[in-house]
C-alpha cells in the first residue's frame, strides 16, 4: 500500500511540475497586462495571436521536418537493410560510421558544414536546412530501423521469392507492412529532432529559413513573455499534433494485425 501511494505521489508530482507551467504558458499567451502579485492577468488580448497567424514561421515551415523525416526513414530502412539482410566487407564500419554525427559536438559540426554548403550554393536555403537536419537526425532513424529490420528477420520475404514473386513485390507485400510501425517511429524522431533544431538552423539558414524554434529564442531573449508564450504553445502544440498522428496509425496498424 505504500509503494501504490508513493508512486501516486510521484505521478502526481510529475503531472503538475507538466501542466503547471503549460496553463501559465496559455495564459501568458493571451495576457494584456498581468502585473506582478497578480493570479490571474488583468487584461487580455489577441495581439500574440494575430501575430503568430501573420509571422514568417507558420504552418508551411512544418513541411521542412516532414521532409526530413522521409528521408531520414528512408536512409534508415535502406540502411538496417544492407547491414542486416547481407554480408559485406566495411559493414561493421558502416554501422560504425553512421553514428559518428553522434560523436561531433553540434557547434563544430555546424561550423564546418557551413563553409561547405557556402561553396556548393546552399547557404541561406532550405534545402541546405534539410540536409544539415538529415545528418543529425539520420543517426537515430537508423537505429530505429536496424532494430526494426532485425526483429522482423526476412524470413517471409524469402518465401514470397521461392514462390515466384520479385524483390521488390516480395518487400511491399511481406516485409513491408511489418516494418511500418517503426517506420512511423523513426518517421515521428526525425521529425521532432528536426523540429527542434536551433543553432543549425541559425547557422547554416543565416536568418533567412525561419523556424518556429528561431523565432522563437529572441523573444524569450528580449523579454516579451506574451510573444514567446504564443509561440512555445504552437512549437509544443505542433510537434505534439505530428507526433500523435503518427502514433495514431500506428495504433490502428497494431490493431488490425491483431484482428484474426
Amino acid at each position: 500500500m505504500k509503494k501504490h501511494r508513493l508512486m501516486g505521489l510521484v505521478l502526481s508530482a510529475a503531472l503538475f511540475s507538466i501542466f503547471l507551467p503549460m496553463v501559465l504558458i496559455l495564459l501568458w499567451s493571451v495576457a494584456g497586462r498581468w502585473p506582478w502579485p497578480g493570479l490571474l492577468p488583468e487584461t487580455y488580448s489577441l495581439r500574440t495571436i494575430k501575430e503568430l497567424l501573420t509571422g514568417s514561421a507558420s504552418l508551411p515551415r512544418l513541411l521542412s521536418s516532414l521532409t526530413v523525416a522521409v528521408l531520414g526513414t528512408a536512409v534508415g530502412v535502406m540502411t538496417a537493410r544492407a547491414t542486416e539482410n547481407y554480408g559485406f566487407p566495411g559493414r561493421s564500419l558502416v554501422r560504425f560510421g553512421s553514428l559518428l554525427p553522434l560523436l561531433v559536438p553540434g557547434t563544430v559540426f555546424a561550423m564546418g558544414i557551413q563553409i561547405t554548403l557556402i561553396r556548393l550554393g546552399l547557404s541561406d536555403t532550405v534545402a541546405g536546412v534539410v540536409l544539415v537536419h538529415l545528418v543529425s537526425a539520420a543517426p537515430y532513424c537508423i537505429t530505429i530501423m536496424t532494430d526494426v529490420t532485425r526483429a522482423v528477420g526476412t524470413g517471409l520475404e524469402e518465401q514470397a521469392m521461392v514462390l515466384g514473386a520479385g524483390p521488390v513485390k516480395a518487400f511491399f507485400q511481406t516485409t513491408f507492412p511489418s516494418l511500418l510501425p517503426g517506420i512511423l517511429s523513426s518517421m515521428s524522431m526525425g521529425f521532432i529532432l528536426s523540429y527542434s533544431q536551433y543553432f543549425t538552423t541559425l547557422m547554416v539558414g543565416g536568418g533567412r529559413v525561419k523556424t518556429i524554434a528561431l523565432v522563437l529564442v529572441p523573444y524569450i531573449q528580449s523579454g516579451d513573455r506574451s510573444l514567446s508564450s504564443v509561440y512555445s504553445t504552437a512549437f509544443v502544440g505542433s510537434a505534439l499534433l505530428v507526433f500523435f498522428i503518427f502514433e495514431g496509425i500506428i495504433h490502428r496498424i497494431q490493431k488490425g494485425e491483431r484482428k484474426p
